[in-house]
């Protein structure tokens, strides 16, 4: 007899895993570091997009999608480089997944339609009013309390599993260095990746090593660790998020939202260097790379009142990091560039968003209006979201073994697996975090509770 049924490492995504077994009649037990958890990791730090391809919503919304459709999406977006039952395994479960969050959790779900984000094909981001993960996670959190089923121990930290028959035997360590042994049916590795590990960071990600980190503290490569004592496979390690949109002042991500209506970004001279709707994620390199490593998001009122749908992007108003001015002359000199360069950018822009240019100098054809007095501008600088690849899963989440066996009863999810992302930094898409974090925790829950299927028990 085991202690538990289910033992799920990490209260940010995991959670969904959790809530899932505990649905299927499974004791759980959920353990995470981090005593800060509901603010401090990943999913309370996200933007709380969910790609479910095929939805009810969309159906509302008069929105044709499949799963087909976004895995070719996937394909596209990462050269094929992904790995494929992950991302089919995903791609097919992540409509039900959006549904049975709402109906089952209590999410307040809807869908974003009022902007592209790079590289899917339609609108199919699911997202919660005010469009920040702290309001998932705290739905997520308080679902797992309320059930009678699962518990929860936090801070208290997984620091080894070691199979034992049909079992698993796991060392716990609590805040002052004690620890205790607790058997469980099942594992779930949801700690996330490795962002926090700065020598992990440095030899994987050496491009991006420099950029500010925006992730959680505690996500330092556990899962790996683990999951390498036990002989697991792991790919992808070069994969992660990062983003061009950082606040300089408010440290908080200022929506891509901005870019994508039609703004777009400045180095210090007041140029542009790319073209913006490639993705936020592989624009963090390419920002990381300009003198000072420093850029600034230039946009207008129209812009600014989209964008006011993100509580990131209040923050950053609140906190001052926004600059207006009523013309290009004067905006040039409130953030210090040249006034000529930026006058040409926006020139250039409007030649574009007004039809007498088909594609900027860059390739980007992507610009929904000239921008208009009153302009705004804010400094970003690029950062380190989280890293997407990790240990090899199949389409169960089962951690799969050097020799690509499954690792009796050890799960992985989120940034601990290997994502759906492929290899570095340009196959990310808006949702390609979170949607493996809870996606595979609740496939994992399923599996691991005999649903081998993983699907269709509403």
């Amino acid at each position: 007899m085991t202690d538990v049924d289910l033992l799920v490492a990490g209260a940010g995504g995991g959670l969904a895993g959790a809530l899932r077994a505990a649905e299927l009649g499974q004791r759980v037990l959920v353990v995470d570091a981090d005593r800060h958890h509901l603010r401090g990791n990943n999913t309370a730090m996200s933007t709380a997009m969910i790609p479910g391809a095929g939805s009810r919503y969309q159906r509302a919304a008069g929105i044709d999608d499949s799963p087909a459709c976004f895995l070719a999406d996937i394909e596209r977006k990462t050269r094929g480089t992904a790995e494929p039952a992950v991302a089919r395994a995903l791609a097919e479960v992540s409509a039900e997944l959006v549904e049975w969050l709402a109906d089952h959790v209590g999410l307040p779900l809807e869908l974003a339609t009022d902007v592209h984000y790079p590289g899917h094909a339609v609108p199919r981001v699911h997202t919660v009013p005010g469009r920040h993960g702290s309001r998932l996670l705290a739905v997520l959190s308080e679902a797992a309390r309320r059930h009678d089923l699962v518990d929860l121990l936090v801070p208290c930290r997984l620091t080894d599993l070691h199979p034992d028959g049909d079992a698993i035997r796991a060392v716990l360590r609590h805040p002052g260095g004690d620890t205790e042994e607790v058997t469980a049916g099942a594992a779930l590795l949801a700690t996330n990746g490795y962002g926090a590990n700065a020598e992990l960071v440095r030899h994987h990600l050496p491009e991006i090593a420099a950029a500010t980190y925006h992730g959680g503290e505690h996500s330092t490569g556990d899962a790996l660790r683990i999951g390498s004592a036990l002989g697991a496979r792991t790919a992808c390690l070069d994969a992660y998020q990062g983003h061009a949109g950082l606040s300089a002042t408010a440290r908080t991500l200022v929506t891509w939202t901005t870019i994508m209506h039609g703004g777009f970004l400045v180095n210090r001279d007041g140029r542009r260097f790319g073209d913006e709707t490639s993705g936020y994620s592989e624009y963090a390199s390419v920002l990381a790379a300009q003198p000072g490593a420093t850029g600034w998001i230039v946009f207008d009122l129209r812009i600014h009142e989209l964008s006011t749908a993100f509580v990131d992007y209040k923050d950053a108003v609140e906190a001052g990091a926004v600059h207006t001015a009523d013309t290009a002359e004067d905006l040039a000199a409130a953030i210090s560039v040249p006034a000529g360069a930026l006058r040409a950018e926006l020139a250039e822009a409007a030649a574009v968003a007004g039809g007498e240019r088909d594609r900027d100098r860059f390739g980007r054809t992507g610009f929904e209006a000239a921008l208009a007095p009153p302009l705004r501008a804010v400094r970003v600088l690029p950062a380190l979201f989280h890293t997407q690849g990790g240990l090899v899963v199949d389409d169960h989440a089962r951690v799969l073994s050097q020799d690509g066996e499954p690792i009796t009863g050890v799960y992985a999810s989120g940034g601990a697996a290997v994502g759906i992302s492929g290899r570095g930094t340009s196959g990310y898409l808006g949702g390609n975090g979170l949607l493996p974090a809870l996606g595979l925790a609740y496939l994992a829950a399923a599996h691991a509770a005999g649903l081998s299927d993983g699907g269709e028990h509403r």
